[in-house]
């Protein structure tokens, strides 16, 4: 198809540039959520790489541009699961306030149900 539009994103290359960052994205949480459960908690570097990544996923996902690599629903659930389970068994050794915990559960929750919902939308279309 080559060029479709203006935009920067509305171009067989663009796609396929897009594809391969978000492809990267997906690569890292998938490696991290494979990896040592240790490595996924509050205080360990992929413990907050991984929301990370899956909120700037979400940010190019919501875009709905072409190219752009999503999990299938039920892989965001899986990883939402492991992920609070962690952080569940693990933030109160750090004696964080119970504001900024409940705080905390409740913005990482809905940065997994948000990848989940466009994971949803993207492999419904």
């Amino acid at each position: 198809m080559g060029t479709w539009g203006s935009g920067n994103f509305d171009s067989d290359t663009a796609a396929d540039h897009l594809s391969g960052i978000t492809g990267r994205l997906l690569s890292e949480i998938e490696e991290a959520m494979a990896g040592d459960p240790v490595g996924l908690e509050p205080d360990e570097y992929d413990g907050v790489a991984v929301p990370c990544n899956i909120e700037l996923l979400a940010l190019i996902a919501e875009q709905g541009h072409v190219g752009v690599a999503m999990p299938e629903p039920a892989v965001v659930e899986g990883w939402k699961g492991t992920f609070m389970d962690v952080w569940e068994r693990t933030i109160d050794g750090l004696e964080p306030e119970q504001e900024y915990k409940e705080d905390r559960r409740a913005e990482l929750i809905r940065t997994f149900d948000r990848l989940a919902a466009l994971a949803e939308r993207h492999h419904a279309a």
